[in-house]
């Protein structure tokens, strides 16, 4: 099989995801997305019309983030007319999704040249997009018997309901998982402060020529353990909503497949992941393209796996997922210098942490999405290519990287610095 390398990836800042408050809220879509394509074109000298697909992710593929965004991002950063595009949506798992597939079609030989990445913008999702998204997401917004058929199979609620039922499930608590939330600040401040995400991140630039962002929007690095005790827990007024129109309410969907299970809401804006708009972009090719180029690649794709797993707790897949592709690998938690495992909630990382016995200094060690931000479709490429340059800064060699999706699905991937 062939090898299928990591040339670079960039990133944007990301914005706070809300009409008038964030950097990015009066752009399209497609030309965030626009601006990490051009910013590989430039860094690298990509023969654009050489580029064999861009394969993009983008969840919530509605009002302005319909239309393929891939294809036309990459018209939008002046990208020859030949390279072709392709957007995807595996709900958060998008990013890591896109990077994989491009992974399979270079290793599998069909392919030379793929950028994979991904946008989203909370800002420009409307309230119509989101309730669409929603009624993808849990099945639950009274659009026909179908969708009530499938909440009888496998009822689907609101994930921060389902981040709560996990947290009594696993015995974890608020105050544990406010600490988390506190460290994920501390350390994404450190990160800041020393520069850990320069090399990746690129600035968001106008027609004009201004800097619209340069810099994180999101970070509260003053978070404290009082400060967060004293929020309300964000998902308790989910609990006895109706999910549909005389339908069970959010908390009696987790209670139709636990019926044992008595849990409180514990999750708040302080351990849940910020809404945040942001694109991300990972330039990759095979290893005889790369050298025709003269390019050094920065790591290598060493092995990628899916998981299904259940789809009512929805939060629990990275765990599976990465044992299947540490087994894919030949490799041990041992081996991995570097986990990036995307802040969904805290509990879903606290759990991953738990369940595999991991060095906590290992995991996410430039704070995570409750500090950054979570642009859904993005999120995945910015994970691989924040553990590509902490492994660079460590000296490390592997990075395992994972998220959890909705309807109960994680993707993974491991990466071998260079």
């Amino acid at each position: 099989m062939a090898e299928a390398y990591i040339i670079d990836a960039v990133r944007t800042p990301r914005a706070i995801g809300k009409t008038g408050k964030g950097a990015y809220s009066g752009m399209h879509p497609q030309h965030l997305a626009a601006a990490v394509l051009a910013a590989l074109k430039e860094r690298n000298a990509i023969k654009t019309e050489e580029v064999d697909d861009i394969i993009w992710g983008t969840s919530a593929q509605t009002g302005l983030q319909g239309g393929d965004i891939g294809r036309m991002a990459a018209l939008d950063a002046g990208f020859d007319v030949k390279a072709s595009g392709v957007t995807l949506d595996r709900f958060c798992g998008s990013g890591i999704t896109a990077t994989n597939l491009a992974a399979a079609q270079i290793m599998s030989g069909m392919e030379d040249l793929v950028i994979a990445g991904g946008t989203e913008m909370m800002s420009h999702v409307t309230d119509y997009g989101m309730k669409l998204r929603e009624a993808k997401v849990n099945a639950a917004s009274g659009l026909g018997t179908g969708n009530a058929r499938l909440q009888a199979k496998h009822p689907q609620t609101n994930q921060g309901v389902a981040a709560d039922a996990i947290a009594a499930m696993e015995g974890i608590s608020r105050q544990e998982l406010d600490a988390f939330g506190v460290e994920s600040q501390r350390r994404a401040a450190v990160a800041l402060a020393e520069g850990r995400f320069a090399k990746s991140t690129v600035p968001v630039i106008d027609d004009e020529g201004a800097v619209i962002l340069d810099r994180e929007q999101y970070p509260r690095p003053d978070t404290s353990l009082e400060g967060l005790s004293q929020i309300k827990p964000a998902f308790a007024a989910f609990y006895d909503i109706p999910s549909s129109p005389g339908g069970a309410t959010f908390k009696q969907l987790i209670n139709q497949k636990y019926p044992d299970l008595d849990f409180e809401a514990v999750h708040h804006v302080g351990t849940s992941s910020g809404v945040v708009d942001g694109a991300a972009a990972i330039l990759l090719a095979s290893k005889d393209y790369a050298e025709k180029q003269g390019w050094k690649p920065r790591a290598r794709i060493v092995a990628t796996a899916n998981v299904g797993d259940d789809p009512t707790l929805m939060l629990n897949g990275p765990v599976p997922a990465a044992r299947k592709v540490l087994a894919k690998a030949g490799l041990t938690t041992a081996d991995i210098d570097v986990f990036e495992v995307n802040e969904a909630f805290a509990v879903v990382v606290e759990k991953f942490i738990r369940d595999l016995d991991l060095d906590r200094s290992k995991v996410n060690p430039n704070g995570g999405a409750i500090a950054l931000g979570h642009p859904i479709g993005a999120t995945g490429a910015v994970l691989i290519g924040t553990a590509l340059d902490e492994l660079e800064r460590s000296n490390g060699r592997y990075g395992l990287i994972t998220m959890c999706a909705a309807g109960g699905m994680a993707p993974a991937i491991i990466i071998e610095r260079l």
